[in-house]
């Protein structure tokens, strides 16, 4: 049977990843479920790796290759500091003035970030009917300040910046205009398309400030299959149990209204742009309070606890356990 779409089943890439040999002792965090980099010890400083690609958008996608690899980094506690990219292209559409366009928006965005291109590699390929980026970046972070998802606490309470779905907002906004002009006004599926930017998928910004305003125990980067995944993914990652208040997660007007209209659920699409990550209670004013000293929303919406692996969602009428999405809901508009 064929695979669907999207990332590898959940049960098969825990399989796939226990058979992977560390055969260098100075790796300190290698691949699991639910963990954002890989980290190594280098002496004086540890050395954080993430490698992603970008597949559902086409539009901006050298913007993007950058910046979804960097967030991985940030939520290390770490720098970006040096970026790897392979570009695969189309056969027959593919033109100079393309792969100059993608290379000026991943040059530029590197300089933007103070990062480095250092290497990597482009060719045409056949079968591709969209270009297609795998980016790696490498960042930097001193032994006391690594974050990982691993490190969530019972207790600690989990906190969410801006909202979600922002990826999922401007995405469906640029490669499907035309299914939202039926429910959205131009001028809303414009401003949706412009989440790009505002209020962005960068979460650079918001680990800094989260880190440098209180005590965080973890942080994950909400992507594919959204904030549902990525609950499940830290879930992984802790060893803990986590009880979400569904009314508390903030989700912008108009991200509603896209996924409304396209019968997605907001929780289950690409959500980059959204940090999630842990603190003790203690620390949770401080750190909202500084997040919007700097316009920047956050919101406590759930709390760890202990007890078996999962995710449950608390409302009014109960609590009731919260699915694994088995894929990215934005998948099924590329295949159905």
């Amino acid at each position: 049977m064929a695979l669907p779409v999207g990332k590898l089943p959940h049960e098969l890439l825990a399989r796939l990843i226990s058979t992977a040999p560390i055969q260098d002792k100075r790796v300190i965090l290698g691949p699991g479920i639910g963990l954002d980099c890989a980290v190594l010890d280098i002496g004086d400083s540890l050395l954080v790796f993430k490698s992603d690609p970008i597949t559902f958008a086409t539009d901006e996608i050298g913007w993007y290759a950058v910046h979804i690899n960097a967030n991985d980094i940030a939520t290390s506690g770490g720098v970006p500091r040096w970026f790897l990219v392979t570009i695969l292209l189309p056969e027959k559409t593919s033109t100079q003035v393309l792969v100059e366009e993608i290379f000026r928006q991943i040059t530029q965005t590197c300089q933007e970030l103070g990062v480095s291109l250092i290497g990597g590699h482009t060719e045409i390929t056949h079968g591709l009917d969209r270009p297609i980026l795998v980016g790696t970046m490498i960042g930097e972070v001193g032994h006391a300040e690594l974050i990982t998802p691993c490190g969530a606490r019972s207790d600690d309470r989990i906190l969410l910046t801006k909202g979600v779905p922002i990826e999922a907002t401007a995405i469906l906004a640029r490669e499907f205009p035309d299914k939202l002009k039926f429910t959205l006004t131009p001028e809303e599926i414009d401003r949706a398309s412009r989440f790009l930017y505002d209020p962005g998928i960068s979460v650079l910004r918001d680990a800094r400030i989260a880190i440098q305003s209180g005590e965080v125990t973890a942080m994950h980067d909400p992507t594919e299959g959204g904030l549902a995944a990525a609950l499940w993914e830290l879930a992984d990652a802790s060893g803990k149990s986590l009880a979400i208040d569904i009314e508390a997660v903030p989700i912008p007007g108009l991200s509603a209204l896209v996924c409304q209209a396209l019968s997605l659920d907001p929780l289950e699409v690409i959500a980059s742009g959204s940090l999630l990550f842990t603190s003790p209670a203690s620390d949770v004013r401080r750190i909202c309070q500084a997040m919007k000293s700097e316009g920047l929303l956050c919101s406590e919406i759930g709390v760890v606890e202990d007890g078996p692996l999962s995710v449950w969602g608390i409302t009014k009428t109960g609590r009731k356990l919260i699915s694994r999405p088995a894929r990215d809901g934005i998948a099924r508009m590329y295949t159905d």
